[in-house]
């Protein structure tokens, strides 16, 4: 089953053509990852299937729902949560409160309760803090840090945050745009761990932008290879690794021997 389809998908800006008649399939509960070389167009496709972009062609469905008119809140609360490529966190508040900003898109109390927190407000307030606290605080081991303000946070440690308040949307789709970009090697395995626990145990699908590709192979379930805003492949880990036209797309050149007979060359001849 395909918890999200994109079919015939189009974007452009002026003359210059970001996506082109782009359609993949996301199998639900997996890890599928959308990968490419800088400027192939893997946030504009982001961007269109959380509703910041509008598409001049194309059709995007979720659970069989078409999203065509649906505006970015609406959708988060649907269940299309995401990240960003650079963090867009609230630096001056405390890790907890911008965990808990993701959970209001499902918030049901009225304006004036919420104004006054009392009756319905308060304890919605408190069940969401109770909720943030025991599952996702305790899940991404960031306890020590829920009360300090995030401007005061390595990169890697804020990224996290970021994963977390995603997480606090209750998501079926989780969309991570370079959930590891900047980051050590240690950090890399965490952040690794944790998204195999989230598909796993969670039971959410993910939907991944990523450059790192020992990550991208070892994590993924499916991928999709965008080029110049075209998809050129997808499938399994194993064979798109091996297919003349990633590899053309990332290294300039589908014969691997006669790039690096080219690059010896050029070494002998510096």
């Amino acid at each position: 089953m395909s918890i999200l389809e994109i079919s015939n998908l189009s974007l452009s800006f002026g003359g210059v053509k970001a996506l082109q008649d782009v359609s993949f399939r996301v199998p639900e509960n997996t890890i599928t990852t959308i990968i490419g070389p800088n400027g192939a167009g893997k946030t504009s496709l982001f961007n269109c299937i959380s509703g910041f972009y509008k598409p001049q062609q194309g059709t995007i469905r979720y659970q069989g729902e078409l999203l065509k008119g649906i505006r970015p809140p609406a959708r988060a609360a649907m269940g299309l949560a995401r990240t960003f490529q650079n963090i867009a966190l609230f630096r001056g508040m405390t890790v907890l409160d911008n965990i808990k900003l993701g959970a209001h898109v499902h918030m049901k109390s009225g304006l004036l309760s919420s104004l006054a927190y009392f009756g319905p407000a308060r304890r919605e307030e408190m069940s969401i803090r109770r909720e943030v606290e025991h599952r996702i605080i305790d899940f991404l081991e960031i306890d020590h840090i829920r009360r300090q303000p995030v401007a005061s946070l390595s990169y890697g440690l804020q990224k996290r945050v970021e994963l977390a308040r995603a997480l606090a949307m209750r998501p079926t789709v989780l969309m991570l745009d370079e959930p590891v970009a900047g980051m050590n090697r240690e950090e890399k395995e965490d952040m690794a761990r944790f998204i195999l626990d989230i598909r796993e145990e969670w039971g959410i699908t993910v939907l991944m932008v990523e450059h790192d590709m020992g990550m991208v192979m070892d994590i993924s379930d499916h991928i999709a290879v965008l080029n110049f805003g075209q998809v050129i492949t997808e499938g399994l880990p194993a064979d798109v690794q091996n297919n003349p036209e990633v590899i053309k797309a990332y290294l300039g050149n589908s014969d691997i021997d006669s790039l690096r007979r080219k690059l010896n060359s050029d070494a002998e001849a510096a």
